[in-house]
């Protein structure tokens, strides 16, 4: 059997933008009649159907559902504080314009089984969090149609609207107090390459040790967990056991190498000082407490849910990807 025709195929037969396909579907008065007509004709030339019934009485616009997909295992949804106050920020904004949110994890094992119901009608958007390199979903739902805003800046060469956090420049924050602390020997745990926000903020981080002149920068690679932050720090000690710094890109992976630490006998910050990344509430927990770039995950996700909401009212995508600043603060651990 063929695959239906997506929304994008409909708006490029009529000789429109997806944009101005998507409001006729939805009624808008923004839509001149000859442009309606050349949709509709195009849509029955190659038998487009919206798959999600409407709902409520005759006339009325369907109640638009949104989808929050978190392109992770499952079982992380559930265990990283990131995801949670991500979440939740994007459910407060949702709720209150009276739309329901679905929450759906999509692994690129698993994307196949997440695009069909997302590209065919059964959400009216798409809340894209965490995709990282050459992820299946973010290629499809970027030719479908549909409307997407990423919360967090989408791999290279998908294009996408998002809200992103400057992590570069929380990286840059992270070195520059290590360097004003005179620290020499410094290392760095950072995120999976493959996900952009972990890769900014090692490259902010490396290169300003670079202009510095600090050129010998010992890399270990985590997942955000505990226990990778603890493997991390077990094999930096090996590669430089005469370090002095490290900066941890999440909270919980700085707690697990605090961790290593402690059972080698470093005291933090005496002999290693070590800072984390996202002001998470375990930051507040350690002891001593932890050092971190604060990154304002709830304002992100606020804004996400409120630009794709406008692309809803009124089909057009609002100019721009916002980039919100990060901040340095400062406890005890650093």
């Amino acid at each position: 059997m063929a695959d239906l025709p997506t929304l994008a195929e409909v708006a490029a037969a009529a000789g429109v933008s997806p944009a101005t396909a998507s409001r006729v579907l939805t009624g808008s008065v923004r839509v001149t009649t000859s442009t309606r007509r050349q949709v509709h004709d195009a849509m029955s030339r190659l038998g487009y159907v919206r798959r999600r019934a409407p709902r409520g009485s005759a006339g009325r616009r369907a109640e638009q559902i949104i989808a929050a997909v978190v392109c992770e295992h499952s079982p992380r949804l559930f265990t990283e504080p990131f995801y949670a106050r991500l979440l939740s920020a994007c459910e407060e904004v949702l709720t209150t314009h009276g739309v329901p949110m679905v929450v759906m994890t999509a692994t690129p094992a698993t994307a196949s089984i997440a695009a069909p119901p997302l590209v065919a009608g059964a959400v009216d958007g798409v809340l894209l969090i965490g995709a990282r390199a050459r992820h299946p979903l973010a290629v499809t739902l970027a030719a479908s149609g549909v409307p997407v805003r990423c919360a967090g800046r989408p791999p290279d060469g998908i294009d996408l609207p998002f809200v992103d956090m400057d992590n570069r420049d929380g990286g840059r924050q992270a070195a520059e107090h290590l360097l004003l602390s005179n620290r020499k020997h410094i290392a760095t745990i950072a995120g999976p390459p493959t996900l952009p926000a972990a890769r900014d903020r090692l490259e902010g981080f490396r290169q300003t040790l670079r202009d510095a002149g600090v050129l010998d920068m010992p890399v270990a690679y985590g997942d955000f967990t505990h226990a990778s932050g603890a493997h991390a720090m077990q094999w930096l000690l090996q590669r430089a056991p005469h370090l002095d710094a490290v900066f941890a890109a999440s909270d919980v992976m700085a707690a697990g190498a605090m961790q290593t630490l402690r059972r080698a006998g470093r005291k933090v910050p005496d002999d290693v000082a070590v800072i984390g990344y996202d002001d998470a509430p375990v930051a507040r927990h350690t002891s001593p407490t932890l050092t971190t770039v604060r990154q304002p995950v709830e304002e992100m996700a606020t804004l996400a849910a409120r630009l794709l909401l406008m692309t809803l009212g009124d089909g057009d995508n609002p100019k721009g990807n916002p980039v919100l600043p990060t901040e340095l603060v400062v406890r005890e651990s650093a």
